[in-house]
C-alpha cells in the first residue's frame, strides 16, 4: 500500500490505520493518484474546508492497485469517514457486507434523487442509497461525420438504420467498425449495449450479478443482434490481434467509419489527424422497442464507512461534492462529466453530447468487468472475443459461461 499524500499535519502510521476521529476533522482515503484526478481533489478539499471552516480534511491518497487491497482492510479495522469507490455491482459486497453507510438522507435533504438521477438506480440496493456519484463519462458511437456525409448516411437511431447504415458503407468498402479485442475489454462495451438495448437494465444487472444463466433464452438473443454485425464481416478482420488504440488509424485513414468507445477515444482520433468537425457521436440505437433508453458509463463514488467515527461532517461532504458548483469544477478539471444534471454544461462538443444523453439516461451500466466478478468479467470477454472470431461457436460459449457462474456465484 502506498500513501502518495496525505492533507495536514497527519502520522503515516495514523494515516493508514484512519487514525481516532478528531471534532471537526473527516478522515478521507482515495485513489486520484494520476495529475488530474489528484489536482481536482485538491481543489475540492479546499473548497469544501473554505465553506466549512469548521471542519479539516486529513487526506490519505493511496496508488490504484493499493487501494483495492487497502480498502477491504481499511472498511473492516479501523474505517475512515469517507472513502472512494464505484457504482452498482462494484459497491454491493461492501453494502451486502453491511461495511457501507446508509446515505439515503443526504439524498433527500439535498433533492439529489432529481438532480442525480441518472445514477441513482447504480446507487440503491434494497430501496437505500449507499453513496454519492460525482463523475462519470459516456461510451457511444464516436463515427466519422465526413464519411457519412460523403455515403448519404443520417446517423442511424434504430438497428434497422445501423444495419443498413453498415451494408451501405461495406459496399462503399469501409469497413463499418473499427475494434481491437487484444485486450478483450472492448468486447465487453459491445456485449454490454446490446444486451441493454435488448433485455434493459434490469436484466443486464442481474445477469451481471449472477442470477441469471448464460444459458437464459434471452442471453442467447443478445448474440443473435451481435451475428447480424458479425457474420457480414462489420468489424475489422484483423481485430482480435489489435488493441484499441491499434484500430484508431482505420477510422483516420477511412477505412472504418465507425468505433463504439469511451469518451477518451476522442483525443487518441485527434492526435491521429482527425480534425473535430470529422468525427461525431451517436446514443446507441434502440434494439427492442419500448425499453429504456440505459447508458454504459463507468461512475466514481464516494461512500461513508458504516465504521466511521465522524459521520455527521462526512454528510456535510457528501453534501458538497454532490452539488452542481462542486461536480461542474471537478469535472472540468478531470475532463470527465458532472453527473449532477443542474451542473454548467461542458463546452467540449463530445462531452456536451454526453452530458445531454446521460442526465436523460433510464439507468447506467457500470461496464462488464466492473458490474461482473472478476473471474466472471475474464471469462465472459474471453468468450465475446471467441464469438466474434467464430459466431458458430455460440452455444459452446455460453455453455462454459454458464460452467463459470456456476462456480463464481456460489
Amino acid at each position: 500500500m502506498t500513501i502518495l499524500k496525505t492533507f495536514g499535519a497527519f502520522a503515516l502510521g495514523s494515516a493508514l490505520m484512519g487514525s481516532a476521529a478528531l471534532a471537526g476533522e473527516i478522515v478521507l482515503n482515495s485513489d486520484q493518484s494520476d495529475p488530474a484526478p489528484k489536482k481536482a481533489m485538491e481543489e475540492l478539499i479546499a473548497d469544501f474546508q473554505a465553506k466549512n471552516p469548521g471542519i479539516t480534511v486529513k487526506w490519505n491518497n493511496f496508488d490504484h492497485e493499493g487501494y483495492k487491497s487497502a480498502i477491504r482492510n481499511f472498511l473492516t479495522a479501523d474505517a475512515p469517514d469517507v472513502a472512494a469507490w464505484y457504482a452498482g455491482n462494484r459497491m454491493e459486497p461492501f453494502v451486502k457486507a453491511g461495511l457501507f453507510e446508509d446515505v439515503s438522507d443526504v439524498w433527500a435533504a439535498n433533492g439529489l434523487d432529481d438532480q442525480l438521477k441518472s445514477a441513482a438506480a447504480s446507487m440503491t440496493i434494497d430501496g437505500k442509497k449507499w453513496g454519492v456519484p460525482y463523475t462519470y463519462y459516456q461510451w457511444g458511437i464516436y463515427y466519422r461525420a465526413d464519411i457519412f456525409k460523403e455515403q448519404g448516411i443520417e446517423p442511424p437511431k434504430t438497428w434497422d438504420e445501423l444495419l443498413a447504415a453498415c451494408a451501405k458503407l461495406k459496399a462503399a468498402g469501409i469497413t463499418p467498425f473499427a475494434i481491437g479485442t487484444k485486450a478483450l475489454w472492448p468486447t465487453g462495451g459491445w456485449f454490454d449495449y446490446l444486451d441493454l438495448r435488448v433485455n434493459g437494465y434490469e436484466f443486464h444487472m442481474d445477469l451481471t450479478s449472477g442470477k441469471v444463466p448464460y444459458t437464459d433464452p434471452k442471453v442467447k438473443a443478445v448474440f443473435d443482434k451481435w451475428a447480424e454485425l458479425v457474420k457480414p464481416g462489420y468489424f475489422l478482420e484483423n481485430h482480435a490481434a489489435l488493441d484499441w488504440q491499434d484500430a484508431i488509424p482505420q477510422m483516420v485513414q477511412g477505412k472504418a467509419a465507425m468505433y463504439l468507445m469511451g469518451n477518451f477515444a476522442v483525443a487518441t482520433m485527434k492526435d491521429g489527424g482527425l480534425k473535430e468537425d470529422q468525427i461525431g457521436f451517436l446514443q446507441f440505437p434502440e434494439i427492442t422497442a419500448g425499453i429504456p433508453m440505459s447508458e454504459e458509463a463507468p461512475t466514481d463514488t464516494f461512500h461513508i464507512p458504516s465504521g466511521a467515527k465522524n459521520k455527521e461532517d462526512a454528510k456535510k461532504f457528501l453534501a458538497y461534492l454532490a452539488s452542481p458548483e462542486a461536480q461542474a469544477k471537478m469535472n472540468a478539471t478531470l475532463g470527465q462529466l458532472p453527473v449532477n444534471n443542474k451542473a454548467a454544461k461542458p463546452t467540449d462538443k463530445f462531452l456536451d453530447a454526453g452530458f445531454t444523453m446521460l442526465s436523460n439516461a433510464h439507468a447506467l451500466a457500470q461496464f462488464y468487468d466492473r458490474d461482473a466478478p472478476a473471474d466472471m468479467a475474464k471469462a465472459g470477454m474471453e468468450g465475446f472475443q471467441e464469438f466474434m472470431v467464430k459466431p458458430d461457436k455460440v452455444d459452446d460459449i455460453l455453455a462454459k459461461l454458464e460452467k463459470v457462474r456456476a462456480r463464481v456465484y456460489k
